[in-house]
């Protein structure tokens, strides 16, 4: 019975420390914008045109991905924006991403997008995210860098409430700061800014000017590359409440640096 009681609070205490953390608001009723912070604009698209601009991004693995196939198909540029889509074709899943690797890597500074995310209330998510090409490589995050999930949008959360998260050393000694989400009403219909101010020694968490969190674990401090995607989990169960198609449009992505070089 002792045996027993341990196991299960072993148990207990693994499940709070994987679980998401409850919803908050903004850490103030203050807006800030990037220019306000101190930065100027050093990178941007717009996504003018009527298609991606490959000095900028490139569809990012193709092929298998969770229960889905991440396609060129699934990314189009139209009306002033980039839209990844989740779509279904016959028995096949198409996903979709893009990504910055090879292209620009950057660290340090504001980065932020402006984009409506997915309509469906369970399954497929939006994300934007910076990605490290060295994180399997080793475990110190100041070294071989992190994921940092600047915003993902699980709306069987909620439909006011998008999450952040910073993930390091991929592998069996895998670390997260867990998922971390914001509340603000009206966030998961039309057009919102979603950011992250990154620094030598944290992270702080925006959407729509508001500041949500701020990390000072598993920080990065090598260059990293931006990623825009429709996500899909790792099961088909997952997706009864999947709505196809659906899309994560993107109307800009854009990085700023301090106006004093830091």
């Amino acid at each position: 019975m002792k045996h027993l009681v341990l196991v299960i609070s072993a148990l207990f205490f693994l499940l709070v420390g994987i679980a998401q953390r409850p919803a908050q608001g903004p850490m103030s009723d203050k807006t800030y914008t990037p220019e306000e912070l101190g930065y100027k604009l050093f990178w941007q698209d717009e996504f003018n045109g009527n298609q991606l601009d490959t000095t900028k991004w490139k569809v990012r693995g193709i092929g298998a991905r969770a229960i889905a196939y991440v396609s060129k198909e699934a990314v189009k540029v139209e009306d002033g924006c980039v839209k990844l889509y989740a779509l279904q074709k016959g028995d096949s899943l198409l996903g979709s991403a893009i990504g910055t690797q090879g292209l620009f890597m950057s660290r340090y500074g504001y980065y932020e997008c402006r984009a409506q995310v997915q309509k469906s209330p369970g399954g497929v998510w939006a994300a934007f995210w910076i990605q490290s090409a060295k994180i399997s490589q080793g475990e110190d995050p100041a070294v071989f860098g992190a994921e940092i999930d600047i915003m993902e949008c699980f709306r069987k959360l909620g439909t006011d409430i998008v999450s952040h998260n910073v993930h390091w050393a991929y592998g069996p000694h895998q670390q997260s700061t867990h998922g971390m989400q914001s509340y603000l009403k009206g966030v998961g219909e039309g057009f919102h800014t979603f950011g992250l101010e990154w620094f030598p020694d944290k992270y702080v968490f925006y959407v729509d000017g508001y500041r949500f969190y701020e990390v000072t674990t598993g920080i990065s401090n090598i260059d990293e590359y931006m990623i825009l995607s429709m996500e899909y989990p790792g099961n088909k169960e997952e997706i009864s409440q999947s709505i196809f198609p659906d899309v994560f449009v993107v109307d800009y992505v854009k990085f700023y640096q301090k106006i004093n070089g830091q």
